[in-house]
């Protein structure tokens, strides 16, 4: 087994990078032919995700592969081999198979344990075998890298430790605030795209409790058999399918929007995005950034701060008139109080109102702000500056309304997740007031601060335990056609031998000649059991490639011979497959007879 796998994933590249060296369908294709074509690779498989591109090949020659493999990728991907190299890394032999066990149990997922991956990989195999590129050795990697997975999942807890990419974008979208039921509740959703992880989303929407989800995809069919599970999957959510051109009408209508597809541009730009909060009603908020509670109005409010000293005491014999001059005024120029702190509005009034760029309004030059103060004494005076300077300090302490901060209680009136590499929504977007986006990025920042759960380490002692019984497994198949040529040729030195016995002893009758028969092929068998045995089991330990080189030399026997059987049984040949499970036999014979 030569195993080479060489690419780039979350844990190595930049999320740009990943969004640009995404391949397509048809690249993923020319990529499998060029590699079986290059001369180090017999055989190879594509593992293309969201978060990871890897180039699973059997070669020849470990530097040659490296170099051949790594031109191939930045070939395909369309990055320059300069600069995709360093965030490409490599895994040979053993350690690949180690880091495709990881893969599908999860352990190396940006979002550890989830299981979608095993999907993915179970896809990656059958582009293989409809191409014809993946051999025996990728078959059985990719099929016990499968099985791996699954028992990662059914025997430990692996699945509390991680939750599907859709479940954590959506966990993300709530900022923490609400649980994805509740933050769920009565919303209309957006699908795009009708793929196996837009599927998901939609599926994981259904289960959360949405009122409403709207599926828009190119290819019509798959949106209306999407429609059809999503009705029929008894949650009670109401779906309806919509042509890519009717996207832009239900932005306005919809609160949440979830993309995945596999277009190679921007589904969502900026400006589709602006236009939909701009054009739409007040969609339902997130409960737990409701919109705040109106503020005092400005007379009550700004008497109420008036009368109150710094200290919080009252003040006494101010008169109420002062006090209702004051509020006028702190109306006019735009502040209001809150909570005992002033906010100030800095947007300018129309002209003649007395609003000036701070809102002070002893400094505010429109006439109505000065004839408003006259009469005023001094002490109403510094009263009402304490009060001004007060209100900016707290002004300048807390955030001011109407900025976009998902902190502080802004209300999202849209709210984005982008689950396609490359990107389908416009980065830019988040800088838009009420929207807000979790795209694969902010997932991988997000999934990096995340703990891990204890049965992790369960899950890794799977993966040891897998892999040395994958490698000593390989490595006991690797000396099998050696084993299956010297019995081929034991068999035609016992075949020569009876016929040499034929015409020395004619005379013997067919009863005699078949008992003759079988005790020389016993002696032959008993001869070669314990050799075979053990060198099969040396084989499968680490290191013990060189057994069948030793097997071959020692029996003269003749390579061309080993190789055919290596390549027919590699084909799957009923002759090569016969003649190894009839060495097996014979050993296991010669197990029961030494038994008895």
């Amino acid at each position: 087994m030569s195993l080479l796998v060489v690419g780039l994933s979350h844990r190595s590249a930049p999320v740009s990078v990943l969004e640009r060296a995404a391949l397509s369908a048809d690249a993923k294709v020319k990529l499998l032919h060029d590699t079986v074509a290059a001369e180090p690779a017999t055989e190879a498989a594509v593992l293309a995700t969201c978060n990871r591109i890897e180039l699973y090949a059997d070669v020849d020659k470990f530097h040659a592969g490296v170099a051949e493999l790594s031109t191939l990728l930045a070939q395909h991907s369309g990055v320059a081999l300069e600069e995709l190299t360093p965030y490409l890394y490599v895994h040979y032999e053993d350690r690949a198979v180690h880091h495709l066990f990881s893969v599908a149990c999860g352990l190396d997922s940006m979002v550890v344990g989830e299981g979608q991956i095993l999907g993915q990989i179970k896809d990656t195999l059958a582009l293989g075998q409809e191409l014809h590129t993946a051999g025996r050795l990728i078959n059985d990697l990719f099929q016990q890298a499968l099985r791996v997975g699954k028992r990662a999942h059914s025997e430990t807890g692996i699945d509390r430790a991680g939750q599907s990419l859709v479940t954590f974008g959506l966990e993300q979208l709530t900022a923490g605030r609400a649980t994805v039921e509740a933050w769920a509740a009565g919303k209309r959703a957006l699908v795009i795209g009708a793929g196996s992880m837009s599927s998901l989303a939609a599926a994981t929407l259904a289960r959360a409790g949405v009122a409403e989800i709207v599926v828009a995809n190119r290819t019509a069919e798959r949106a209306d058999r999407l429609v059809e599970i999503l009705v029929a999957s008894g949650t009670g959510v109401t779906a309806r399918a919509v042509p890519m051109a009717g996207v832009a009408d239900e932005l306005t209508r919809v609160d949440v929007v979830i993309s995945c597809t596999g277009a190679t541009g921007l589904v969502l730009t900026g400006e589709d995005i602006a236009t939909a909060v701009a054009d739409g009603g007040p969609a339902g908020l997130l409960p737990e950034q409701a919109a705040p509670a109106p503020a005092p109005t400005a007379v009550t409010a700004a008497a109420a701060t008036a009368a109150t000293a710094v200290d919080g005491t009252a003040v006494a014999g101010l008169d109420p008139e002062v006090v209702a001059r004051l509020a006028a005024v702190a109306a006019a120029g735009g502040r209001l109080a809150d909570a005992g702190g002033a906010r100030t509005i800095t947007a300018a009034g129309p002209a003649g109102s007395g609003t000036d760029r701070d809102g002070c309004p002893v400094d505010a030059p429109a006439p109505a702000g000065r004839a408003a103060l006259t009469g005023v004494d001094a002490n109403a005076l510094e009263l009402h500056g304490t009060w001004a300077d007060q209100g900016e300090a707290a002004a300048q302490r807390q955030p001011r309304r109407g900025t976009r901060s998902h902190a502080d209680g802004t209300p999202v009136r849209l709210a984005l997740l982008d689950l396609a590499m490359p990107r389908d929504i416009d980065a830019a977007v988040h800088r838009i007031p009420g929207v807000r986006l979790v795209d694969i990025e902010s997932l991988a920042e997000a999934a990096a601060d995340a703990p891990m759960a204890a049965d992790v380490d369960s899950v890794r002692g799977i993966v040891a335990d897998e892999v040395a019984a994958f490698g000593a497994a390989q490595r006991a198949a690797h000396i099998t056609p050696t084993v299956v040529a010297l019995r081929a040729m034991a068999a035609e030195v016992v075949a020569m031998e009876v016929a040499r016995l034929d015409g020395r002893l004619p005379e013997l009758d067919q009863r005699q000649r078949a008992e003759v028969t079988q005790t020389v092929r016993r002696v032959v068998d008993k001869l070669l059991h314990a050799p075979t045995v053990r060198v099969k089991q040396l084989a499968s330990e680490p290191g013990g490639a060189g057994y069948a080189e030793a097997l071959r030399e020692l029996f003269d026997l003749d390579p061309q011979t080993v190789a055919s059987v290596s390549r027919a049984d590699a084909a799957g040949t009923p002759g090569a497959t016969a003649a190894a499970g009839a060495a097996g036999t014979a050993d296991q014979k010669h197990d029961s007879g030494r038994a008895s």
